[in-house]
């Protein structure tokens, strides 16, 4: 009679690990990164008797000129027919990135936007350990070739009409409302600017009673957050976070490579400060890094956000 000798049980529970590392590898590089999605919602934000604003906010597209499926996607959110488009940043992800973003911005041309700058609209991006972002928000990569963001920021601002907000402020006209709206540059870089935001808003001249104040930043620090409360942003748009790309089911995001609560490093919620309590909207942005092409548990998004009037 001969013996059988079964497995040990660790050496089950490796294999089942390993076979469910591999499932999750296939779906997040295969399939999920690939499920464009549009999440919409609504938010009590502007002034009283406005009528309703609906907002693209498209962020972090970190756009290669092969990603057509993104850039189709993109192209089609003209057909939600937005009133207004707010772009958070990271739009190049290669240094023929523009290509790209031009196939899948350009039938948003003349409708009124903003956009501001990430890191990924100044630097290439670079290789790197994705468990140094469990340590803490990332550090500048000192070798990163720069891109061409003149040409980014001509094709937005002559081509689409699109304002910038880069440490700046600009007044709009959308869907019949006033909407001042102010910006900073990248706070994870160091180059928000928020103490030229009064002098860039006085020169907006007086402000009508019934104007809306919205304020946009890449990546969404608490400084920022608080800072733009200060200055009497009535709702704040933020990206930057990916959402934490790779999140775990049921729990969320485990990274937000910033400061700002995990539990907020997507979809709508709202900042306190000061006493008073607004909405604010990050996106999980709909790209990644060529260097990292994954997305688990975290689908790349742009929403439709439809402000309305405060009571």
């Amino acid at each position: 009679m001969t013996a059988r000798t079964s497995a040990h049980p660790a050496l089950i529970a490796l294999g089942a690990v390993g076979a469910a590392g591999a499932a999750a590898a296939v779906w997040g590089i295969g399939i999920e990164r690939y499920l464009f999605t549009v999440r919409e919602a609504t938010a009590a934000a502007l002034a009283p008797g406005s009528s309703p604003i609906r907002v693209l906010h498209i962020s972090d597209a970190h756009m290669a000129p092969w990603q057509h499926r993104k850039q189709d996607w993109l192209a089609s959110l003209a057909q939600l027919e937005p009133d207004l488009i707010v772009n958070t940043g990271d739009n190049l992800g290669h240094r023929d990135g523009l290509d790209g973003i031009r196939r899948a911005f350009d039938p948003l041309a003349g409708i009124p936007g903003v956009f501001v700058h990430g890191s990924n609209d100044v630097t290439a991006p670079s290789p790197r350990n994705p468990f140094r972002y469990f340590m803490g928000p990332s550090s500048k990569h000192q070798k990163a070739s720069t891109l061409d963001t003149a040409a980014m920021d001509a094709y937005f601002s002559t081509e689409l009409g699109w304002s910038t907000l880069n440490n700046t402020a600009a007044r709009l006209t959308v869907a019949g409302n006033q909407v001042d709206l102010f910006g900073v540059s990248d706070a994870h870089r160091d180059w928000d600017r928020l103490e030229d935001l009064p002098a860039a808003i006085d020169r907006l001249g007086r402000r009508d009673a019934g104007t809306s104040v919205l304020g946009v930043t890449h990546a969404p620090y608490r400084r920022v957050l608080d800072g733009f409360i200060d200055l009497g942003a009535e709702a704040i748009f933020g990206g930057h976070t990916h959402g934490g790309q790779v999140c775990l089911p049921g729990y969320g995001a485990l990274v937000a490579n910033c400061d700002i609560p995990l539990k907020q490093a997507k979809g709508l919620s709202t900042w306190t400060h000061g006493g008073r309590t607004v909405p604010l909207n990050v996106s999980a942005g709909c790209g990644h890094s060529i260097y990292a092409p994954v997305r688990f548990a975290c689908r790349p998004e742009a929403t439709l956000l439809t402000l309305t009037a405060r009571d």
